[in-house]
C-alpha cells in the first residue's frame, strides 16, 4: 500500500480526500495534519469515518510527512509553496489542491493572489493536473498543481471546440454557478445558509482569479489565443458547479455532439450526453464525473455548452486522487468508481 499524507485534513477538500482514500484499494493515509485539531482523533472530528480511519491529527511541523510516498496539500493558497521543496528533496511526490503552482506566469499569479511566490523554481516543473490534457506528463511528475473547480468545468467544456478551431477563441463567455462549499470551510456570515438560501448572486464580476488560470490552460493546450469573460455566481446548494459556456461558431455545419463524444470517448470521468437530456449538478453529486451537453440553439451561430461537476470531487479531491493514481502507477479509476448520489 502506498503511504499517503494529507496536510490540512479538516477542511472540505481534506475531509473529502479522506472519504475517497478510505476505500482506495492501493493507497492508505498514514499521516494527516491539522494545527487546530492536533491530538484529536480523526473519527471524532469526522464521524462518517468511524471504523474506517484510525488516525490522530498531527501538528504539521512534527508529522512524518517525509516518510510518505505522496503528500496532498489541502491548504489555503500560499502554504504548499513553503513546504513542497523539502518534501520533493526527500523523494516525496506532491499534489497541491490550492493555487500555488497552477499559473506559469509568476507576475500574473502574484497580482491575483497578492503575495510573492516562495518557490518560483518549481513553477515551471509543476504539471497542471487535468488528466484529460496532461495525462502522460502527470504520470512522470513529482509535483502536480490540482486545477480549480471552475477551471475544470470550463476547460473540459471548451477544449473540444478550441482543439478543432470551431469557435472564435477571443469571444467566449463563461457563466459559472457554485455551491457554498466552494468557498471552503470557514466562519463567514455571507456563506451561512440563512444568508445564501432563497437568493442568487454574482460575485467577482470585475475579475476572478480563476480567469487567468482558465485562459493560460486553454492557450497552452490548444495554442489558441484565448480570451474569455468569466462571471461566477453563488447558489443556495452545498455541492456542485454548473458552467454555461457561450461562443460564436466559425462553422455552422458541424455535428457538435460527435465532436465532443469523439474527444472524450476514452475518458473515464467525462460523460457527453445528448443535448435533449437534462444536465444537472445532482447527477454528478459525490462522483468524479464531469457531465457535458452541447448544442447550437435555433441555429443562430452560437454554441452553448453545459458542464457540471461536484466541486469537491472532480473539482478538488477526486481529481487529486485521479492524479495520485497516475503518479503512482495505479489504475486511474482506483477509488473513484462510485456512483453519484441521488436524491
Amino acid at each position: 500500500m502506498a503511504r499517503i499524507g494529507i496536510v490540512g485534513g479538516t477542511g472540505y477538500t481534506g475531509s473529502e480526500l479522506l472519504r475517497l482514500l478510505a476505500g482506495h484499494p492501493r493507497a492508505q493515509v498514514s499521516v494527516i495534519t491539522s494545527r487546530a485539531e492536533a491530538g484529536q482523533r480523526v473519527a471524532d472530528a469526522l464521524p462518517m469515518l468511524r471504523g474506517r480511519v484510525d488516525l490522530v491529527f498531527e501538528d504539521p511541523e512534527r508529522a512524518a510527512l517525509a516518510e510518505c510516498d505522496l503528500v496532498f496539500f489541502a491548504t489555503p493558497n500560499g502554504t504548499a509553496m513553503q513546504h513542497a521543496p523539502a518534501l520533493l528533496d526527500a523523494g516525496v511526490r506532491v499534489v497541491d489542491l490550492a493555487a500555488d503552482f497552477r499559473i506559469k506566469n509568476l507576475s500574473v499569479w502574484e497580482r491575483w493572489y497578492g503575495m510573492p511566490h516562495a518557490a518560483p523554481a518549481l513553477v515551471d516543473e509543476a504539471v497542471y493536473g487535468l488528466p484529460e490534457i496532461n495525462r502522460e506528463a502527470i504520470r512522470a511528475a513529482r509535483l502536480v498543481a490540482n486545477p480549480g473547480c471552475y477551471p475544470t468545468a470550463v476547460t473540459l467544456g471548451l477544449l473540444p471546440l478550441l482543439e478543432c478551431a470551431l469557435i472564435d477563441a477571443t469571444r467566449i463567455i463563461a457563466d459559472g454557478k457554485s455551491g457554498v462549499s466552494g468557498a471552503g470551510r470557514k466562519a463567514n456570515a455571507g456563506l451561512l445558509m440563512a444568508e445564501v438560501g432563497e437568493s442568487f448572486k454574482a460575485y467577482s464580476v470585475a475579475g476572478h482569479r480563476h480567469e487567468p488560470e482558465m485562459e493560460e490552460t486553454l492557450r497552452m493546450a490548444t495554442r489558441e489565443q484565448v480570451r474569455l469573460i468569466f462571471v461566477p455566481h453563488l447558489v443556495p446548494m452545498v455541492r456542485g458547479i454548473e458552467a454555461t459556456l457561450y461562443a460564436e461558431l466559425r462553422d455552422a455545419d458541424i455535428d457538435l455532439y460527435q465532436v465532443f463524444a469523439q474527444r472524450y470517448v476514452n475518458e473515464p470521468f467525462v460523460d457527453v450526453v445528448p443535448a435533449d437530456l437534462a444536465v444537472e449538478t445532482r447527477s454528478v453529486r459525490g462522483s468524479n464525473l464531469c457531465r457535458i451537453a452541447v448544442m447550437e440553439p435555433q441555429r443562430k451561430g452560437v454554441v452553448v455548452v453545459q458542464s457540471v461537476i461536484d466541486n469537491l470531487v472532480k473539482g478538488a479531491a477526486g481529481q487529486a486522487v485521479q492524479n495520485m493514481n497516475l503518479m503512482l502507477g495505479f489504475a486511474e479509476t482506483d477509488g473513484l468508481d462510485g456512483v453519484a448520489l441521488s436524491p
